[in-house]
């Protein structure tokens, strides 16, 4: 298994932990990421609920507590830490500073295409590149378009590029046609998206590597991707069900006690289609149920909260807090595949072993191929 490289950053596991919002990978989770040799993420949606005072102040409450994790995961590895930001929240640019100020390894952003760039982003990619950035994109056609972009504005280019195909959790950049649709598997928009960086390689005389993520539970998933073209993988469901992941122990059981049938598609009310894992609360939402939201900011761009069925960042941090009767989970396409509770120690060595094993399997079958051409 070879080593991620991102510019000057060189991960010994070449597996980036999703960032999950709302408050479900915080530095907990990507500090034993990070420890392990893999790049740990901290999900910056909504995480000024962590602060007491959020309702009051959001925008400076985001800021805290974004800083305040990065740097509690600071003093507990000596890893790789980035941030998830996405590009809906109505804060994206205070987000993107702070984590700038902090000196984050790397920012993952997508949930939108990342376009226009705030003076802060552009003035660390052409002073030091210090922090390392990834737009999330669904196809070769919007990474051509950001890097363009990027290239014509700006005089500078994205890091690497993670593409992101239609099973995983969470908000989907997909239309729901698109979504079962076997053109957009992940398989089939990866060649699409390494041709689409190679130009910009060329241009500016360096490795753009791209990731592969959405749906990607096994070390057999990664060994397959990989013998595609893509320099690693992003990897979250399956770090849920994890001890040192942030979110409350209920929302952990709601993963392992999946079933196949749970695992179900909603109309998000910021205008995407979602993952999740089905529950009372989505049920009497489909019903027509409706939760009153009072809303006195505005978190996500494309939010219409007068009207929302329910808010939408409420549900899920009361979910991230265990409080699953006013809220859901968000989960990937095999969440029901997850069995226990167990460490990120433990995850990443059944993934190792499941590469190992997929790696073996096909040099053995190369071989008798091999061997049935040469007896032909």
């Amino acid at each position: 298994m070879n080593t991620l490289r991102i510019g000057d950053l060189e991960a010994g596991l070449p597996i980036i932990q999703g960032g999950m919002g709302v408050a479900v990978s915080l530095s907990g989770l990507a500090s034993a990421v990070a420890n392990e040799g893999g790049i740990g993420i901290i999900s910056s949606a909504s995480i000024g609920m962590l602060v007491p005072d959020f309702s009051k102040n959001f925008r400076e409450s985001n800021k805290i507590a974004l800083r305040e994790e990065i740097q509690k995961a600071r003093k507990k590895t000596n890893g790789i830490i980035g941030v998830n930001i996405m590009v809906a929240l109505t804060d994206y640019e205070d987000h993107l500073t702070v984590a700038i100020e902090e000196k984050a390894d790397l920012i993952i952003s997508g949930a939108g295409l990342p376009i226009h760039m705030p003076e802060s982003v552009i003035k660390d990619k052409k002073e030091n590149n210090k922090t390392k950035f990834l737009p999330i994109v669904s196809s070769g056609k919007a990474a051509r378009l950001i890097f363009s972009y990027w290239s014509g504005h700006y005089g500078v280019i994205p890091d690497g590029v993670v593409v992101e195909g239609p099973k995983a959790g969470g908000h989907l950049g997909y239309k729901k046609v698109q979504i079962e649709n076997p053109d957009f598997l992940l398989e089939n928009i990866i060649p699409a998206v390494i041709e689409a960086v190679k130009p910009f390689e060329e241009q500016f005389g360096k490795e753009i590597p791209v990731i592969a993520a959405g749906g990607i539970f096994s070390g057999a998933d990664m060994y397959r991707l990989i013998k595609l073209g893509v320099k690693g993988v992003q990897i979250a469901t399956r770090l849920v069900p994890t001890y040192e992941c942030d979110a409350a122990i209920e929302f952990k059981e709601a993963y392992v006690n999946s079933t196949q049938k749970d695992i179900v598609l909603i109309d998000s009310p910021v205008g995407l289609p979602g993952r999740a894992i089905n529950n009372q609360f989505l049920k009497d939402v489909s019903a027509g149920e409706r939760h009153p939201v009072n809303c006195p900011w505005q978190c996500l761009k494309t939010c219409d909260y007068k009207k929302a069925p329910y808010c939408i960042s409420l549900a899920l941090i009361n979910a991230a807090k265990g409080k699953l009767k006013n809220g859901f989970v968000f989960a990937g396409s095999n969440a029901y595949k997850t069995e226990k509770i167990q460490s990120v120690k433990e995850v990443f060595r059944e993934i190792k072993i499941e590469y190992e094993i997929a790696r073996r399997r096909d040099s053995s079958q190369k071989a008798i191929k091999e061997l049935a051409l040469v007896e032909a």
